[in-house]
């Protein structure tokens, strides 16, 4: 854990255009008079959220992607069981596909009185809407002190040393101060997408979560499906660093314009690092996240590759400024189809933690190069026993991965560039797949045809379903509108007139 004092000043750090382009691009206004502190890894972060519960007097707000069945997570169920026993508000929010074994932590939850909503479950009249994940870690408590982090509750951060398995390494924030209540609005956001029927959160927030606890601005960026906030900061970070931009990634598949504006500022003179997974959770995805690194490492941006069991880390820190935590990835997935949710401070002391951290994880990272044949390698042998890979998988990082296959097949088609050494191994898999699928549907039509149609049917019930329904909601809502009282005939005047 890194305990940061707050700032003496609270002065913007980038100059007054920035301020608006940073407005214009996230959607959020800059917060004063927090502190903030800089969590480390589930030894700070888990001890941290635990103590906050169970001071609170008022309510507690926690949602994460993934609430395992395991002693971390029955550890979790009950202490906030424990506080709605006591009359505290309790509302908890889990994603359906993060969070697949809870059957026995919801029993505890619900009969403690806790309320409890389950994301985005699947949905007969939306066959593609389990795209779209609750894929934020956060907690409030009492409107006054709030946690944001990449780290979910369960035991994989915890680590398994029987089994060789080191602790996830991830990190988070504590705050305290006005932003607080910023992160029960997004809760909100969050709890209503999950259903009808909610109690007003905001009465659930202390009254003194306007309090001032330190000197520290914040911008809480609170992105939802479709709307780019966080992918916007991105891009104009990495166009006004100046010096440094220092970045961790637990799932990089950049889009072509964010390795661009990468790419621009190293060759402007701008330190560019990237941290990245050495053992992904899915392997096939790790040839695509090479491919990427080509266009970096040619540009002068260094790249890094964690040695441990796993880096879930989602950061950003530049020019000793400015910071970026919270549970984005840089990937298309997290930047426009989920509800994430990050902080970013603006602060020269938090900054300079972040950056100091920064360097000691580099010492357990190995770099990669390109070689003199135009090749990406590891730039020297990693040092101790090979990293154990990770246990579980990443629907974002599915889904990213999907983007890039569709951007190495465009490219083949199309001619637009040409292929890496990567994408054309995935180009081959991928033709040898696409020919078996030919041959079956020329000597067994049935087998394609039969899955095609229940498909199409599918897709096309919903759609009335959803029509119907559209239609029902805009009838009930003109019911709901008084009609205009008709105007009384004027009395007194004259016959004809």
């Amino acid at each position: 854990m890194v305990s940061t004092p707050p700032a003496v000043v609270a002065d913007p750090p980038y100059p007054e255009f920035a301020e608006r382009a940073f407005a214009r691009a996230t959607g959020s206004e800059p917060i004063a008079g927090n502190s903030v502190r800089l969590l480390l890894d589930a030894q700070a972060n888990y001890p941290a959220w635990l103590a906050a519960i169970a001071d609170a007097q008022h309510c507690v707000l926690f949602e994460s992607y993934i609430f395992d069945d395991d002693p971390v997570g029955r550890e979790f169920a009950e202490a906030l069981a424990a506080k709605a026993r006591a009359g505290v508000a309790v509302k908890v929010v889990v994603d359906w596909l993060g969070t697949r074994r809870f059957g026995a932590l919801r029993t505890i939850l619900t009969e403690a009185g806790a309320e409890l909503r389950v994301f985005n479950p699947p949905r007969f009249d939306s066959p593609l809407g389990w795209l779209s994940r609750n894929h934020r870690k956060t907690v409030s408590v009492d409107g006054r002190t709030g946690f944001v982090s990449g780290l979910c509750v369960s035991a994989k951060w915890v680590g398994d040393p029987e089994r060789g398995m080191e602790p996830w390494r991830d990190t988070g924030i504590e705050i305290r101060g006005p932003a607080v209540s910023e992160l029960a609005h997004a809760f909100a956001q969050v709890w209503k997408a999950c259903g009808e029927g909610i109690s007003p959160i905001e009465r659930s927030v202390a009254t003194d979560s306007e309090e001032k606890a330190g000197e520290t601005r914040v911008r809480v960026i609170a992105g939802a499906p479709s709307g780019t906030g966080t992918y916007r900061l991105d891009l104009v970070i990495a166009s006004l660093a100046r010096r440094t931009l220092w970045l961790t990634d637990a799932y990089f598949v950049g889009t072509a314009a964010y390795v661009q504006a990468l790419a621009a500022a190293a060759r402007d003179g701008v330190d560019v690092r990237l941290l990245v997974p050495g053992a992904s959770d899915i392997p096939w995805l790790t040839p695509l996240s090479r491919a990427s690194y080509r266009a970096l490492l040619a540009a002068g941006v260094r790249v890094f590759e964690w040695n441990g069991t796993m880096l879930h880390a989602k950061t950003a820190v530049a020019d000793g400024l400015w910071s970026r935590v919270g549970s984005t990835n840089l990937n298309i997935a997290s930047w426009m189809a989920n509800y994430e949710l990050d902080v970013a401070i603006e602060d020269r002391r938090f900054s300079a933690a972040m950056a100091a951290q920064y360097e000691v994880d580099l010492s357990h990272a190995t770099e990669i190069v390109l070689t003199g044949q135009n090749r990406v390698r590891l730039a020297q042998s990693r040092s101790g026993p090979p990293a154990r890979r990770a246990r579980s998988g990443s629907a974002g990082r599915v889904a990213a991965g999907a983007v890039s296959v569709g951007s190495a097949l465009g490219a083949a088609l199309t001619n637009r560039r040409a292929l890496d050494p990567a994408e054309s191994n995935l180009l081959l898999n991928v033709s040898i797949v696409t020919i078996a699928f030919a041959i079956i549907a020329a000597i067994w039509p049935q087998v394609i045809a039969w899955p095609l149609g229940i498909i199409a049917a599918w897709v096309g019930i919903a759609w009335v379903i959803k029509a119907v329904t559209v239609r029902q909601q805009r009838a009930r809502a003109r019911e709901a509108v008084p009609m205009p009282a008709a105007p009384e005939p004027e009395r007194g005047g004259r016959e004809g007139a």
